[in-house]
């Protein structure tokens, strides 16, 4: 059985390559990150980063690894040596607590199960909309 990758956060392409990103403060900026030296790029604590317009980018978005435990839609946030540590999905709280799950805010509900318990895990790419391009003016 070949274990399918834990991926979970957002990738952008920009300038011809992509990057790792993050949602900026401002809904209309993207940072994103580079594990080498890239030109406009600053170093920050072992990496670089750069903000940019979102306008600027050809495309965003959310990679996350979606699964099924207990018979309900999970997304796998993260794996360590005691598992993977899921969130359900599912919109039944009662269903969410009856299978271990242990709420982590209202509506959320989060555990962590041995790997082998988590069915059907796929790494999905979800688009993230991007604004329109401003208008120039010819």
């Amino acid at each position: 059985m070949s274990e399918a990758p834990i991926a979970f956060g957002f990738v952008a392409h920009y300038a011809g390559r992509s990057y790792a990103a993050a949602l900026s403060g401002d809904p209309e900026e993207v940072v994103l990150f580079s594990e080498e030296p890239v030109e406009g790029f600053t170093a920050a604590a072992g990496y670089w980063r750069r903000t940019v317009p979102r306008t600027d980018l050809s495309w965003l978005v959310l990679v996350r690894t979606v699964a099924s435990f207990g018979g309900e839609p999970c997304v796998v946030l993260d794996e360590d040596d005691d598992g993977l540590h899921i969130a359900y999905t599912g919109h039944n709280g009662l269903k969410a607590e009856a299978l271990g799950y242990w709420p982590v805010d209202h509506g959320a509900y989060e555990v962590v199960v041995p790997r082998e318990e988590v069915l059907s895990i796929r790494v999905e790419r979800v688009p993230v909309p991007l604004p329109p391009e401003p208008e120039r003016e010819g």
